[in-house]
């Protein structure tokens, strides 16, 4: 029996719940599946806040021009203005929802400076604004009565009219669409059909391909990859967003120390206390994230150092506490009371500023397949991600894909009645459980090693043939055992791994967020880098 929905949404951040929302509210029948709980996802972490025009002293130029800097070239303008001047509409339904914005008094929002920002202008909940956002997300989502959502629930991948076709007649037919996805109950293991008229991609970024990163770990590049598999190009997969400053710890996940610091006046210093960051940009600690993470990645090579320290002691107690709530707890807990010692920060992955590609409606190149949030490509983002400008990238391009959608199936494009059920491998509970643990781990060492803040075609290289012995190797594990998460997720993670490295290769030049030894020089001509789907 085939479950049956107008629309599925992979996800449950700021991006699939929005849109999920504002889909059921156009009358449509939605399933959200989230591989976790709903309240995990990147938004959830999220501290910074949303990068909206709200005060008389900013105006959209000022924001375009900001997140063109930024962007380093390669920001498409159109996509740009058109989303920031949307900005402000899409933040006031949140607030309608009942979220409630820090402010100074009754008419005044408390707004944010971060790095690449000429204005305060960033709208945030203290330091806990994604998890805000959330939850007034949540909570409109659960009490709407058209739309159901499954927690502990993978996607595993697309089902596809040409894929169908060519399994029935072993031909292609020359169009194609989406028909649904197969899911995989995680507590109980059972792999069950879903049909839908459209599906929705909000599934976040692929910050685990790397060791450390700022990202829950849900964050796999699981939409990415059934997206490629499913004949969709992906573009710019090599510019990584590293985070400059996470709190230093053993620990894989790496918490975030939000940019907002710097923006309330932290300083950056080596291990001898000095600042460094003003002979590396004019814009000191407040220069874009690329410059400032390339700079600590110098420093500390430069001094075989572990970490560096970020200081904010010149502002007191109080003042921390209630502005940076959460932060100033994190690193409590590790004994560093940051109105009085210096905190130690390092880089950590955080942002993928690349994906599937998609217009301004959210489309894909597959009909009935969409995606918005980190998971997409829209040309906001360019090389390099202007802080705060993502929460807002997914609240207007999940309106965007809303309308999009109910336009789609209006036109008489539901989801099948019937679909055929997911084929298992016959081995169950393999006995070399042992490899997916050993290869995940070579393929994020490998990835930080040779495709991290600085590369080299040679470094990339031997990435590349790691990867794809990594990869031929996990193929025969998924085809031959039955399907388990940490499996699905290491396939995922490789797929998204070659695309990367794919990408990096392409870019004969150093821009933005992708810097390369061997072509440390910007080209003349501006490009975005693309995989085709492969046969």
């Amino acid at each position: 029996m085939t479950d049956s929905f107008d629309v599925l949404v992979i996800g449950s951040g700021i991006a699939g719940l929005s849109f999920a929302y504002k889909t059921a509210q156009l009358g449509l029948k939605v399933g959200i599946i989230t591989k976790k709980q709903q309240a995990e996802s990147n938004t959830n972490y999220a501290q910074g806040g949303i990068a909206v025009v709200t005060s008389a002293t900013d105006d959209f130029d000022l924001h375009v021009r900001d997140t063109l800097i930024a962007g380093d070239g390669l920001c498409d303008e159109n996509v740009v203005r058109q989303i920031i001047e949307e900005g402000p509409k899409r933040v006031k339904e949140l607030i309608d929802l009942g979220l409630e914005f820090s402010r100074i008094n009754e008419e005044s929002y408390s707004l944010g400076k971060e790095g690449g920002h000429s204005r305060r202008r960033i709208l945030h909940v203290a330091d806990m604004t994604g998890k805000a956002i959330e939850t007034a997300l949540l909570s409109a989502v659960e009490q709407h009565p058209l739309i159901d959502t499954f927690e502990h629930t993978f996607a595993i991948d697309l089902i596809t009219l040409r894929k169908l076709k060519q399994l029935e007649s072993g031909s292609a037919p020359a169009d194609d669409r989406v028909l649904g996805i197969y899911v995989l109950d995680v507590l109980t293991g059972e792999v069950r059909t879903v049909s839908a008229g459209a599906v929705m991609l909000a599934s976040g970024g692929a910050g685990h391909v790397y060791p450390f990163t700022s990202n829950p770990s849900i964050a796999t590049g699981d939409g990415i990859a059934m997206a490629y598999r499913a004949g969709v190009p992906v573009e710019n997969m090599e510019f990584i967003q590293f985070h400059p400053t996470t709190l230093y710890s053993s620990s894989e996940k790496r918490f975030l120390i939000s940019e907002a610091v710097r923006g309330e006046g932290a300083l950056l210093r080596d291990l001898s206390g000095d600042r460094f960051m003003d002979q590396y940009d004019e814009r000191a600690e407040l220069a874009p994230r690329d410059i400032v993470a390339r700079a600590i990645d110098a420093e500390m090579k430069k001094s075989g150092s572990t970490h560096l320290w970020l200081d904010i002691t010149e502002k007191d107690e109080a003042y921390l506490k209630g502005r940076f709530p959460s932060i100033f707890a994190a690193c409590l807990a590790q004994g560093i009371n940051i109105s009085k010692d210096w905190i130690p920060v390092v880089p950590a992955a955080h942002y993928l500023c690349g994906g599937v590609a998609t217009n301004l409606d959210a489309e894909t190149s597959l009909p009935g397949l969409y995606a918005c949030g980190e998971v997409a490509c829209t040309g906001l983002h360019g090389a390099n991600r202007l802080a705060s400008n993502s929460l807002l990238e997914a609240l207007v391009m999940a309106n965007n894909g809303a309308v999009a959608v109910d336009e789609f199936l209006k036109k008489g494009n539901s989801g099948p009645e019937d679909l055929p059920a997911w084929v298992d491998g016959e081995v169950g509970d393999p006995d070399e459980r042992v490899v997916i643990t050993h290869n995940w781990e070579e393929l994020r060492k490998a990835m930080w090693d040779y495709v991290g803040i600085v590369r080299s075609t040679k470094r990339l290289r031997r990435a590349q043939k790691r990867i794809e012995n990594l990869s031929a190797e996990i193929n025969e594990f998924y085809w031959d055992f039955k399907v388990e998460p940490r499996l699905l997720e290491l396939r995922n993670l490789i797929q998204v791994s070659e695309l990367i490295v794919e990408c990096a290769l392409q870019r004969k030049e150093s821009r933005g967020l992708h810097y390369t030894l061997d072509y440390p020089d910007k080209a003349d001509q501006l490009r975005n880098t693309i995989v085709p789907p492969r046969d």
